[in-house]
């Protein structure tokens, strides 16, 4: 898949992890693994881009005598998750056009 584009996904599949709950880095990529490949290196610098421009909001809780940091989406995270799903009505036409064009 091309990077720029899974780039895009990987976001968006992000916040969609949290649109549920707060979670933490390893059930993210528990959450989504089915879905897409992601590992560690990949999440790390997404859910810092994702805080940085104020997508998500962070807390640290103990747990099992260590400090773990959750994440939580914002109003903004979620507004780009439904502008994501408006878009892919588009996308799927795109995709359709292609994949016909493709396949002549």
């Amino acid at each position: 898949m091309d990077t720029q584009l899974k780039k895009g996904l990987l976001e968006v599949c992000v916040l969609a992890a949290l649109t549920e709950e707060e979670s933490y880095g390893y059930k993210i990529i528990a959450d989504i693994s089915p879905y897409i490949e992601i590992s560690e290196s990949t999440l790390y610098p997404i859910l810092k881009r994702l805080e940085s421009t104020s997508m998500v909001t962070t807390r640290t809780k103990e747990f099992n005598g260590r400090l773990r940091k959750y994440y939580l989406i914002t109003n903004k995270g979620r507004r780009k998750v439904q502008d994501f799903t408006a878009d892919l009505d588009e996308f799927n036409r795109v995709y359709q056009f292609i994949c016909g064009r493709a396949n002549k």
